[in-house]
């Protein structure tokens, strides 16, 4: 699925030239990338296993999956936090996606992208790293078709390691100062991070962002989460 055809599908007659709400102009265009899910793991390895039962695989095995969802499993809490959270809190202009997943190998798709377990290898055929042309030209390739099609006082918010260059890099470079990131991220582990986004969504509070090229990306750890109250048994 290309982004410039994912971008604009779906959208009800009309609504590019909807005027927009006096709501929707206070608050800024936002959009979110998604680091990937690390498909050289153990439960990715489970999806590739052929003798594996459980749902999922199974469906992979004879059919497919939306691309969202397998990352979802993949990563577990940290890349469901990260899809959930940012579903809740995208707001992109008319007739772009406010959801993007970087891939190893095939630059931007969306969270709908349905994918095989032929196209999932493929997608995660290289390695993440900016001076790896596999990873780099095609994340390349659609984060400028993306610049091109945001309005220039979008946000293009990066959930995901902002301490390596691995999305820093490529992504600064097109990007550039509309680049941010949530600043709670600094010094939190993934599973804090996937926490901290669940939490986010439960209270219908988004985080602070803020823009890459001028933050502190590394930071002492955060205290712990505090632990969640148990559901009152009914």
């Amino acid at each position: 699925m290309s982004l410039k055809r994912a971008t604009f599908k779906g959208m009800p007659p009309g609504s590019l030239s909807r005027a927009p709400l006096e709501s929707e102009r206070a608050e800024p265009r936002r959009i979110f990338l998604l680091s990937p899910a690390n498909a050289a793991g153990v439960r990715a390895k489970t999806l590739f296993d052929p003798r594996s039962r459980f749902e999922l695989a199974r469906r992979l095995q004879i059919s497919s999956a939306p691309l969202g969802e397998v990352f979802s499993f993949i990563s577990g809490l940290y890349f469901r936090g990260k899809l959930a959270y940012a579903e809740r809190f995208a707001n992109p202009p008319s007739g772009v996606a406010g959801v993007h997943i970087i891939t190893a190998a095939a630059g931007l798709l969306l969270p709908q992208e349905i994918v095989t377990l032929a196209r999932l290898r493929t997608i995660c055929a290289a390695r993440v790293d900016p001076d790896d042309p596999k990873y780099r030209q095609p994340l390349d390739r659609d984060a400028r078709r993306l610049n091109a099609v945001i309005p220039p006082d979008a946000q293009v918010v990066l959930l995901g390691s902002i301490t390596t260059p691995k999305y820093v890099l490529p992504l600064l470079e097109i990007f550039g100062e509309r680049l941010y990131f949530p600043q709670e991220f600094v010094g939190r582990g993934d599973m804090s991070r996937g926490g901290l986004l669940l939490r986010c969504c439960s209270s219908e509070t988004p985080l602070e962002y803020v823009a890459v090229l001028s933050a502190t990306r590394r930071g002492r750890r955060p205290p712990k989460l505090a632990r969640l109250p148990k559901p009152k048994k009914k």
